[in-house]
C-alpha cells in the first residue's frame, strides 16, 4: 500500500509563542523528593538538584516574563482514605494525602499566586485532571514538559498529549528519574511525540518570542 505524503505545513519545529504556550511542571513535589519515600536514589538526587530543578526554575522564570501560562501537577488524593486513586496507584502504594506537606510543590519552584496547580491520581495527568479542557479554553497548543519522573508521568504526558493534538515539546535537561540510564532510554522510547529540546535552547527561543 502507497504511504501517503507528510503534510508539509506541519512540522514539529512550530515556535514556541506566548498566548498559545504552556510550560507544565510535572510533579515536581516535597514526595517525590522526599528520599525517605523511596529507599534512596543517589542518581536521581544528583540529577535533580544539578540540573533539572536548576533548569526549571529558569524556564518558570522566563516562561513568566514572557506571558506563557504555567501550570503544575502534583500527585495528591482527593479523598480522605484514597479511594479516588486509579487502581495502578493504589497497587504502587502511592498515597499523598490532600492537602499534605507531600502534596505541595517544592518551594525552589513555588507557583505563583495566579498559576495552577493541578492535583492528580494517575500517571497521565490527562485521565485524571481537566487539563485538557483548561488548556483548550485559554487557547494552548503548544507544551514544554519537565519534571518527575522521565520514564513514568513525564512521558505519559508527553505522548497523550500528542494523541490529542497538542504540540508536544520535552526539555530533557529538565526533567529527571531514579537512574541516568532510565533517563535516557525513557527520552529515546518517546522522542517520536515530541520535539526534544535543552533548557538553554528554549530559554532563546522564548526570550526571542517574547520581543
Amino acid at each position: 500500500m502507497a504511504q501517503r505524503p507528510q503534510d508539509q505545513s506541519l512540522s514539529r519545529a512550530r515556535q514556541v509563542a506566548p498566548g498559545r504556550s504552556a510550560l507544565l511542571i510535572v510533579d515536581a513535589q516535597n514526595w517525590v523528593m522526599d528520599e525517605s519515600q523511596h529507599g534512596g536514589r543517589p542518581e536521581f538526587a544528583a540529577a535533580a538538584q544539578g540540573h533539572a530543578i536548576p533548569n526549571m526554575q529558569r524556564l518558570i522564570g522566563v516562561a513568566r516574563d514572557a506571558g506563557i501560562e504555567v501550570v503544575y501537577t502534583v500527585m495528591e488524593n482527593q479523598t480522605l482514605d484514597g479511594r479516588d486513586r486509579s487502581l495502578d496507584y493504589k497497587l504502587s502504594g502511592f498515597f499523598i494525602a490532600k492537602g499534605s506537606w507531600e502534596a505541595q510543590v517544592i518551594e525552589a519552584l513555588a507557583p505563583g499566586a495566579d498559576e495552577m496547580v493541578l492535583p492528580k491520581t494517575s500517571s497521565s495527568l490527562f485521565n485524571s485532571t481537566n487539563f485538557d479542557y483548561l488548556m483548550r479554553n485559554i487557547g494552548i497548543d503548544s507544551i514544554i514538559v519537565t519534571g518527575f519522573l522521565t520514564d513514568q508521568c513525564v512521558d505519559h504526558a508527553i505522548r497523550d498529549g500528542a494523541d490529542r493534538d497538542y504540540y508536544m515539546i520535552c526539555a530533557a535537561d529538565a526533567c529527571a528519574t531514579d537512574t541516568r540510564a532510565r533517563h535516557e532510554a525513557a527520552l529515546n522510547a518517546f522522542k517520536g511525540y515530541c520535539r526534544m529540546e535543552t533548557t538553554e535552547a528554549l530559554l532563546r527561543e522564548i526570550a526571542a518570542a517574547a520581543q
